[in-house]
């Protein structure tokens, strides 16, 4: 019998600016992953296409596509030219999804599996079809995600649950609205239950919900397409349902910027830029890392949107966006002072950046604290990043110190760094890229699903960094 070769999966190598502060240039954000991965499993909710703009061409969103393909769904990428209404430098994917074509509501399991949010398409799933069956949801290994959440909602509003090995088949025929209370904030649970309920006929109210932006964004291009959602962006969200009738295409969704892309461009520019502007971000969702940054010592700006005399953008599109200028003196760079995190919901300080700024930490002057309250198992990065020099100490499975700072070189042990997951992976690449030496990244498909082309981005402003 033949073998088949198994692709090897690629890997950085990463020269190390051994703590310089030497790039420079423009990074343009795309849009947020965490929210287009919402929008295109609300196209579920539609009576034709819909069609999805500025949407990061990441692995996760490919694998969401190919999971809707494989339920019967259309989807295809467009060529669309740039419309006045829009903004200029307008960017990323534009997809068009069409629902109508759905004949399976089983959600591939071996696609599933490998990514967590493809939880979210079971709510629109089953409010439209009245059954859906779904795998345990995966993808990152940090540490137990319950779907219990979902389960019990489901349950709530009248589903019946049958579980099998590691397959959840959920029939929902008959359900009616109810008022629910999470017992935890779960933003995947929020944005689950909130679609679903678009359809269903009555009030649905939803108590202790996640008040990310990205829930806010689908929430309202659901609404200019004929949803009635109140209350996105708070702890309590009513849907008055549409009794079945499903939603009407009325204008494009249009993605916002991605926080924690931003976020994470942020402390690597903090760490090693000269002068790096941030394109297409959104400061005022990134509160708690730009006011922890600035309070280190770093000489950050936000420049104002340009005013391009248009006026409101229109409904479902998005307008001028600011941008973060960083800038250091590379001959006399300033030290920064350590601080504490403690990982929050938002609008607190956000669990998906706490593996960057462990890195920006081991670099500040002092010794600082970080809580993870949000997930377990989040902290394997910091064996790496011990091997490579910094002095960090796990106090319990949620709590680490950091005393710095502390230079990162490469030995005989810390050549080959690993990225355990997207944003774990982001860190081990700063980490490499702040240290003295030459570094190998290893497990970069995992970065992959959430930073479009890193390699390229870091280039673009000096980086010497290289895919093998």
């Amino acid at each position: 019998m033949t073998s088949v070769a198994t692709k090897p999966k690629p890997s950085f190598v990463i020269q190390g600016l051994a703590g310089k502060r030497t790039l420079k240039g423009t990074i343009r954000i795309g849009g947020a992953k965490n929210a287009a991965l919402k929008a295109m499993a609300a196209a579920v909710l539609f009576d034709g296409p819909v069609t999805l703009e500025n949407i990061p061409d990441n692995a996760d969103i490919g694998t969401m596509g190919e999971i809707l393909r494989r339920l019967g769904a259309k989807m295809e990428k467009l060529q669309v030219k740039s419309r006045k209404a829009q903004v200029e430098k307008s960017h990323g994917l534009t997809l068009e999804i069409d629902s109508t074509t759905i004949n399976s509501t089983d959600i591939d399991q071996e696609l599933a599996g490998g990514m967590r949010a493809s939880v979210v398409l079971t709510g629109p799933l089953l409010a439209r079809y009245g059954k859906v069956s779904f795998p345990a949801p995966g993808g990152c290994v940090i540490g137990a995600r319950p779907i219990d959440l979902f389960l019990s909602a489901y349950e709530q509003l009248g589903a019946t649950l049958e579980e099998t090995e590691c397959l959840y088949n959920i029939v929902g025929k008959n359900v009616s609205p109810k008022e629910i209370t999470f017992k935890k904030i779960s933003v995947g649970a929020t944005e689950t239950l909130m679609m679903m309920a678009v359809l269903l006929n009555g009030k649905t109210i939803l108590n202790n919900c996640a008040k990310e932006p990205e829930i806010v964004n689908v929430a309202e291009w659901l609404n200019v397409c004929g949803a009635n959602i109140s209350g996105a962006g708070t702890s309590m969200i009513t849907i008055d349902g549409t009794n079945g009738k499903l939603l009407s295409p009325k204008v494009p969704y249009v993605t916002i910027p991605d926080r924690i892309e931003a976020s994470s461009y942020l402390i690597l520019a903090a760490l090693c830029a000269e002068d790096v502007t941030i394109e297409n971000c959104e400061p005022k969702h990134m509160g708690a890392i730009i006011d922890s940054l600035k309070g280190s010592g770093v000489s950050l700006s936000v420049i104002p949107a340009p005013d391009r005399g248009r006026g409101q953008a229109p409904a479902g599109i998005q307008g001028s966006t600011p941008s973060i200028r960083v800038q250091n003196d590379p001959m006399h760079p300033t030290p920064f002072k350590a601080f504490n995190i403690e990982t929050r919901e938002y609008p607190g300080f956000p669990t998906d950046i706490q593996a960057p700024a462990v890195v920006f930490l081991t670099q500040a002057a002092g010794t600082s604290k970080v809580i993870e309250t949000i997930f377990e198992g989040r902290f394997k990065y910091i064996e790496d990043l011990i091997v490579l020099g910094a002095t960090i100490t796990a106090t319990s499975p949620h709590e680490i110190s950091i005393s710095g700072p502390s230079e990162l070189k490469q030995s005989v042990d810390s050549r080959e760094l690993t990225a355990h997951d997207i944003r774990a992976g982001f860190a081990v690449v700063l980490a490499a890229l702040i240290g003295e030496g030459k570094f190998v990244v290893n497990n970069v498909h995992l970065i992959d699903r959430g930073y479009e082309k890193l390699e390229e981005g870091l280039r673009n402003i000096g980086a010497d960094v290289v895919r093998v």
